[in-house]
């Protein structure tokens, strides 16, 4: 069996479902009781804060533990709307934003906000002088993905944040969800005031995550309640997976740039093969890209049909993102990229994890040029 689907999930790691099994056999407690087995759970969410603050280089307090990616866009999203409001009510971000920030944006323009979305290029990355232009006196939030994640484009942060700089009442929010355990982000230099981490993208287990929040930046919360995770996000916190994500961030972390270089070499010989296929059409591009993504297209087939016969191969990929893809909707950002709707409605997304291989890659291959060809034969009887 071959897993290329890890933008949608990846596989937990043995030793941090180990952990999270620890953790929730033994240590329990509810880390807002005072007793002693409350105070051992307090510690070890303290110290799983601590590790994933230094992973990201930012302070402990800056840490704040949700349960994924959804939750922390829409906590950013919606907490800035609510808290600065009598600022403004135009948000900016960009026309291939995951649907936790486009759906969270659309439901804020039924509260009266106005939002910009801005237009990305054919290699699916926005220009910052865009940003620039779109900015208003009323602006209070920019919002942008780190790493697309149905094409893999990286968007142009830093230079975002230097322009930010300038508008220090317009805050900075990234999404990066497809980043976290890949492509760093030195949050405090670039500056960033949000960004939005989710557990099960880098090998730790779903229902958890965590937003960064710059030190001295408010945000109303989403979830009122017990006022845990700095009056921010109440609810009991689920210790079990965050100690496994603080296990599972350490892990993706080490000897990073061998594992990303290796993860290149696999991109660019799936990226070189894919292309010699007839009808096939690369679509992520060569430049500002991540190294574990690659979308393409197969004319002539639609992306759910091709999906399934490469799964009989025990080849896993995907059509869109995993939140799109059961609507069997054309991909989002192809369109936004100018890609025609044909194209949009065949696009395939292979994306790797640390753990795939060289050997893997061209077993996917073959099975891809079969598959194809199998479906050609198909058609013309």
């Amino acid at each position: 069996m071959i897993y290329f689907d890890n933008s949608a999930t990846t596989k937990p790691k043995k030793e941090v479902v180990d952990t999270f099994t620890k953790v929730a056999t033994e240590y329990y407690g509810n880390p807002s009781s005072i007793h002693s087995i409350g105070l051992q759970a307090e510690k070890l969410l303290m110290q799983s804060r601590k590790q994933i603050a230094t992973l990201l280089g930012v302070k402990d307090h800056e840490i704040i533990f949700t349960s994924g990616g959804t939750e922390g866009n829409n906590m950013v999203l919606k907490g800035v709307a609510s808290q600065f409001q009598g600022r403004g009510k135009h948000i900016i971000t960009s026309a291939i934003e995951h649907p936790s920030v486009s759906n969270a944006c659309e439901q804020l323009k039924r509260d009266g906000f106005e939002i910009t979305y801005l237009p990305v290029d054919k290699n699916g990355r926005i220009h910052v002088e865009d940003v620039k232009k779109a900015i208003r006196p009323d602006t209070i939030l920019v919002s942008v993905m780190h790493i697309n994640n149905e094409v893999g484009t990286i968007q142009p942060i830093e230079e975002i944040g230097k322009l930010l700089a300038n508008y220090p009442r317009i805050l900075f929010h990234v999404d990066h969800v497809q980043g976290a355990g890949k492509i760093p982000l030195a949050f405090h230099d670039i500056p960033i005031d949000f960004a939005t981490l989710s557990s099960h993208k880098f090998h730790g287990l779903k229902g958890t995550g965590a937003i960064y929040i710059r030190d001295g930046v408010k945000l109303d919360p989403l979830l009122a309640g017990g006022n845990q995770e700095r009056n921010i996000r109440s609810g009991t916190e689920n210790v079990a997976g965050i100690v496994a994500m603080a296990k599972a961030l350490r892990i993706s972390m080490e000897k990073l740039d061998e594992k990303v270089a290796n993860m290149q070499k696999i991109i660019a010989y799936l990226r070189n093969e894919l292309a010699l296929i007839d009808d096939v059409e690369i679509h992520t591009p060569i430049e500002y890209t991540a190294p574990h993504i690659l979308n393409f297209s197969v004319l002539g087939y639609k992306a759910e049909v091709l999906v399934h016969a490469i799964a009989n191969h025990e080849v896993y990929v995907s059509t869109t993102s995993a939140c799109s893809s059961k609507r069997n909707e054309p991909c989002k950002t192809l369109l936004a990229m100018g890609v025609d709707e044909e194209h949009a409605s065949s696009s395939i997304r292979i994306s790797l994890s640390f753990d795939n291989t060289m050997q893997e890659a061209k077993e996917a291959v073959e099975a891809i040029k079969t598959s194809i060809e199998k479906l050609k034969l198909a058609m013309r009887r």
